[in-house]
Parts: structure tokens; sequence; C-alpha cells
């Protein structure tokens, strides 16, 4: 793990990417598990943030549950993918943004309350950049937000489960919202939020305990940034592949080492035929290479034409946007 040398900082980083405690002291908690003190885990943590190893402590979600969310790229002239990425990324709800190794080179995740605000975002960065933006749907899952092992040989096996979105509640969105931005580095983080909302600390952690259980909240823990730690040979890898075909490629594909996140997209007729995405991450280029070839043997994909599109530089990862923000207090 690059630039993690304390064994108490690589058990932070490693051990809580998911189900962080949810107690009125959260990182107390935490303390207790590594044998320290509450002071000294915030204190990590903040650092950890500052130097850009870890994003935030906070959530993600299941995909079109409590929001809208889609995949998208343009196709920016070289001496224009500043200019563009700037206004990709000066929407609000873009959370991420990437530079990859194809004409259509800048990839970006558009999200938002409802499908209305992702289509306006979209619409605004086309009029904006006077370029194309495919539009690539989700059409369903079959691995995502896997979560990062920083100990090498190691990996997280979480498959994609269907949400119950039946379990959402008024007022939800805002909690989750705020986990998006990040859970207060204090110690009583979720009193903070509680606060900030008008609700009580009681009401705020037993609603996120319902969101989690419900996998509305796919993954709460320390959400790293796997290039700061190493992992710099990241490609993602479409294929080409009919829908019917795709029910038994993509579990298989989701099955494979190296791949931490495994979806059936839309395609765009006539200029982007994939429907399959994977995403390789791997510490060198010829370590994804090799994962990539052994995925490409699988039966399921043997002789399928498909593509790698190693990314080479990040202009924007935070949480998604999935309802008004409000300011903090």
């Amino acid at each position: 793990m690059e630039g993690v040398h304390h064994p108490i900082d690589r058990a932070l980083l490693d051990d809580w990417q998911r189900d962080f405690p949810v107690t009125t002291r959260p990182f107390l908690t935490l303390a207790e598990h590594l044998g320290t003190s509450e002071s000294d885990v915030i204190t990590r943590l903040r650092i950890k943030i500052e130097h850009g190893q870890i994003t935030r402590v906070g959530a993600t979600c299941a995909p079109n549950t409590i929001s809208a969310s889609t995949l998208a790229a343009v196709a920016a002239p070289e001496d224009r993918i500043e200019e563009v990425a700037r206004i990709i990324g000066a929407e609000r709800g873009v959370n991420h943004s990437y530079l990859r190794e194809h004409d259509w080179n800048l990839w970006f995740v558009a999200t938002g309350p409802d499908r209305a605000h992702v289509d306006a975002a979209l619409e605004r960065i086309g009029q904006r950049s006077g370029l194309r933006v495919l539009d690539l749907r989700l059409v369903r899952p079959f691995k995502l937000d896997l979560g990062f092992s920083l100990r090498r040989g190691e990996w997280r096996e979480h498959m994609a489960t269907s949400p119950n979105a039946a379990a959402l509640q008024p007022g939800d969105r805002d909690i989750v919202q705020s986990l998006m931005r990040g859970l207060p580095i204090i110690p009583h983080p979720y009193k903070e939020i509680a606060n900030r909302l008008n609700r009580s600390e009681t009401e705020v952690m037993a609603r996120i305990k319902a969101l989690s259980d419900a996998r509305i909240i796919s993954r709460f823990g320390v959400i790293v940034r796997h290039r700061a730690l190493g992992w710099r040979s990241n490609a993602m890898v479409v294929w080409d592949l009919p829908h019917e075909t795709i029910t038994t490629a993509g579990p298989a594909l989701a099955a494979q080492p190296g791949v931490t996140l495994c979806y059936e997209r839309t395609p765009v007729e006539g200029v982007w035929p994939y429907r399959l995405y994977s995403m390789f991450h791997a510490r060198s280029r010829a370590e994804a290479l090799e994962r990539l070839t052994a995925a490409a043997a699988l039966p399921e994909l043997r002789d399928v034409p498909h593509r790698a599109l190693f990314s080479s530089r990040c202009f924007k990862q935070t949480g998604a946007m999935v309802g008004p923000e409000r300011s903090p207090a």
C-alpha cells in the first residue's frame, strides 16, 4: 500500500471500506478495534483526506434507486481536452470524470435526483462543448462498488444484489446526500448530520441502518483514492455482445480476478456497439493486460470483440448527487 506504512493506517484504509459503525461515536468504535484512541483515529483519517489518499468516509448507493445516473462520453479534440474537462466538471451532478485512451476520450458519470436532472446536465455539456454526448444507460449490474483490498493478493468479493426500493421513506435523500458529501470527521458525526437536518441522532442512525439493510446504500465506509494508493493501471474494457448472451457472460466476467465493476449498458446504434462493461484495476499495465487476457479466454468471451480503454487522468472523483444539497451548518 503506497505511502501507508503504519499498521493502524493500513487497517483503517483496508478494513473499514464497508460496514462502517453506525454508533453514536463510530470513531471510538474503530479505535477500540485498533487498540488506539478516538482522537488518533480522527487525526489519521483527516490526514489521509488532506493527502488525497481517501476522498471521504461516506456512502455509495445502488444506481437508479434513490437517484438517477448514467455513464457518458465525449470525443474531445486533443487541444480541447482541458477545456471540455472543465465544462464537464462544472456540473455538480458529475461525480466521476476520466481521460481514457480512445477517440471517445472523456468519460464521466452524471448523477441527479431524477432522470430529468441527468438529461439536462448532458444537454448543457453538449451545448457548452459543441460535442456529441454518448448517453450509456445502465441495463443491469453484475458487480458494482467492490472496494479495494490494499493487501496484495486479496480481493473483496461483493457481487451486485437487488436493492429494496420499497424501504425508502421521506427525508432519506437528505441523509444519503450528507453521507455522499462525507461523514464529518468528529466524535459525534451522526449528531452533526441530525442537527443539520433538524432530526434526531437516533432517527438518522436508524435510517442509515435501514437503507444499508435494503442495499439502497450499497457501501458505507472509507472511500479510497485507488490511484494514490498504487492502483494506477486501470482499464474500462467494453465487449460487443448481444443482450441475451450477456446473461451468462456478465456473471462469468464479474467473477474474474481484477474485475472491480461489471454491468450491461445500452449501446448507441452506429456509433458505440458495446453493451458489456468491465473495469480492471491493477498496479501495472502488464498486470491489467494479463488479467484481461485471462478474461478473454473464458468460454463466454472467447473471440468476442472488445476494447481496453486505459485511464490516463482523473479529473473528478466525488460523491453522487441524490437530492438537493443543504449547506453545511
